[in-house]
């Protein structure tokens, strides 16, 4: 079965998995899957909940793919047809028409058995799914769709890094990204204490290489911090308490803590983080974690906002590049999931 909005996942009587993207076509300059960037062409639908769709969201942002690439986002709360359009008028994306993500899927393949997942990209003309690939997207943002960065755009994953890169990734991602879900989807005790002892031994790993260092990999933001960032930024909201993850706090970590409210509080990053979402979904959808669908009034977000003196490392946020212009009119995070 698939977890609402949280990639491709399963999880049964005995552990919890992730399933690989289904939809694995990629968007690139020559088209080689057939379908080849272009502005205006495709639809990036999110849920500001969602930990993987968050990274294509910051991503986009940093390298100017908003004036090229438009963001549906889905309410939080799925209905048994999953990610829906009812935060827009009419229920309907005012795009591509339709009520549900699913439709698009529909469209690219019918009677597709597998769950419908953000992030995704539709095809605008033909209001069909290209790829719900989350690991790869980001990727082939910064790769395939260099033709459509700002001027200034960092480079997220620069070539002579990305060895390191992909090796800090691969730890961030099986232990921390990975690793909550599969804390917080146990059902079994062995297997929870396991999940969550990976969890906090690479926390106190990472807490320890940040000390000597501003960002993961070299001297500025790389697509690594953006996928760290997307758990931590959860932490405290939900994976402490919902997922079961509560040795210690983000809080409680603070060269983490204070890593995280570094870049939180770099344009691209914090003014797309919705809190109110986050907490809703999580606390709403898992029924089978939190039957009463109770979200907490907790944890008190004011601290995201406070110094850090992260910047007494050194390093440039945006490399030889320069931060993002203001939000574009209609992306903008509502008051009630900012700090």
């Amino acid at each position: 079965m698939s977890t609402a909005g949280d990639g491709n996942s399963a999880y049964g009587r005995r552990s919890f998995q992730r399933s690989k993207s289904h939809f694995s076509d990629r968007i690139t300059t020559d088209g080689r899957d057939g379908w080849p960037v272009a502005a205006g062409r495709y639809r990036l639908v999110v849920s500001r909940a969602c930990p993987w769709a968050s990274r294509a969201v910051i991503s986009r942002r940093l390298l100017g793919l908003d004036a090229s690439l438009s963001l549906a986002i889905a309410d939080p709360v799925q209905d048994d047809r999953s990610w829906r359009f009812t935060l827009d008028p009419d229920g309907r994306d005012p795009v591509l028409g339709i009520r549900y993500l699913g439709e698009a899927y529909d469209r690219r393949e019918t009677d597709y058995p597998g769950g419908v997942s953000v992030p995704a990209i539709v095809d605008v003309p033909t209001g069909k799914l290209v790829t719900n690939d989350y690991q790869r997207i980001t990727l082939d943002f910064v790769t395939e769709w260099a033709s459509l960065h700002r001027e200034g755009a960092p480079d997220l994953y620069p070539e002579r890094l990305r060895d390191e890169i992909d090796e800090v990734m691969a730890e961030v991602y099986e232990d921390v990204n990975n690793g909550v879900y599969r804390a917080g989807f146990a059902t079994e005790q062995e297997e929870y204490e396991a999940a969550c002892s990976d969890v906090f031994r690479r926390l106190e790993a990472l807490n320890e290489r940040l000390a000597r260092r501003r960002y993961l990999v070299g001297d500025s933001i790389t697509e690594a911090d953006i996928r760290l960032f997307t758990t931590l930024v959860r932490f405290d909201a939900v994976y402490h308490g919902h997922f079961k993850c509560n040795r210690r706090k983000l809080t409680e970590f603070p060269v983490l803590w204070a890593y995280a409210r570094d870049l939180f509080q770099t344009p691209g990053f914090g003014d797309t983080v919705d809190f109110d979402h986050i907490k809703r979904h999580y606390y709403r959808v898992h029924t089978g974690i939190n039957p009463t669908g109770i979200v907490p009034l907790g944890p008190d977000l004011s601290g995201w906002l406070t110094a850090h003196h992260r910047e007494e490392l050194g390093g440039r946020p945006f490399g030889d590049g320069a931060p993002p212009g203001p939000v574009r009119p209609g992306e903008e995070v509502p008051a009630a999931g900012r700090p």
